[in-house]
């Protein structure tokens, strides 16, 4: 990946419905160029998904989950994702293993949620942050 690369994946990342001909004019490329790169970088994994962002007026929360030790935080991140009001699954570093991003109906069902996880045997704790507000980086 270059540097071209990295500029298109900045663009789409704000809006992935922006045409490659657009694109090209603000990388200073042609469209073909554009089509390309992004068709090579979708086959290898570089961009996994184009996805639509929506202002429901849901209730979107950070929900942050310890885990026992030794307990392969993949498989419990994969089974997590498959979640209805799940967005995103973070494995990450620090006192939490895993971080949800969730965009639930309202509190009520983001609290199911925080309990489906605490069900689970390999769930220590769980820390929720409700999102109050989201701007695109």
């Amino acid at each position: 990946m270059d540097d071209l690369d990295r500029r298109i994946l900045n663009i789409l990342r704000r809006d992935a419905r922006t045409p490659y001909t657009e694109i090209a004019d603000q990388v200073g490329t042609s469209e073909g160029t554009v089509r390309n790169r992004v068709e090579r970088m979708t086959e290898e994994g570089v961009i996994e998904r184009f996805t639509v962002t929506t202002r429901t007026g849901n209730v979107k929360a950070m929900v942050e989950i310890s885990v026992a030790m030794n307990v392969d935080t993949s498989e419990i991140g994969e089974e997590m994702a498959e979640w209805d009001e799940v967005d995103f699954v973070w494995q990450v570093s620090g006192e939490e293993d895993v971080v949800l991003i969730v965009d639930a109906v309202d509190t009520r069902a983001v609290n199911e949620l925080i309990s489906q996880a605490r069900e689970m045997d390999d769930v220590k704790s769980t820390k929720t942050r409700l999102i109050l507000d989201e701007r695109l980086g």
